[in-house]
Order: C-alpha cells, then structure tokens, then sequence
C-alpha cells in the first residue's frame, strides 16, 4: 500500500467526508473507491475508442440488416 498526500479544496474535503460518513467508510476508502471508478472509466474510454479504429460501417450495416423489423415492447418505446 502506499501513501499519497493530495491537497483539496475544503468544500471538497468536506463533502467527501460527508459522503464517506453516509457510507460507514473512511474518507481514505472513499477516495480510493472514487480514483477507482475514475480509473476504470478512463480505461474503458480508452479501450472503446481502440476497438472503434478496429470497426467497420460495413460490417455493422451488415450485421444490422439481419435483425428482423418488429416493433417494440411498450414499455420500450419512446
């Protein structure tokens, strides 16, 4: 494990503490789930945008056309 010192806004800090307290985890946790789910996000951007480069219009209107024309449930429509 490793330390990280970080300066935050107050206003930050003590949200970040409210929000840690409303979870019954310490701010440190808090933090670290937070850098996590940021991690995570910024990695899939990544790894979507790499496969995107990979596709294919094509390919896709292909796959596509062989989806049958049925309308949707109700509870799917707009």
């Amino acid at each position: 494990m490793s330390t990280l010192s970080i300066r935050l806004p107050e206003s930050l800090h003590r949200k970040a503490k409210e929000l840690a307290a409303e979870e019954h985890i310490s701010v440190n946790q808090f933090i670290s789930s937070a850098l996590a789910e940021k991690i995570s996000a910024l990695i899939t951007e990544e790894y979507l945008l790499q496969r995107a480069v990979r596709g294919s219009r094509d390919k896709f209107l292909k796959a596509l056309s062989k989806v049958k024309a049925v309308e949707p449930d109700a509870d799917d429509r707009l």
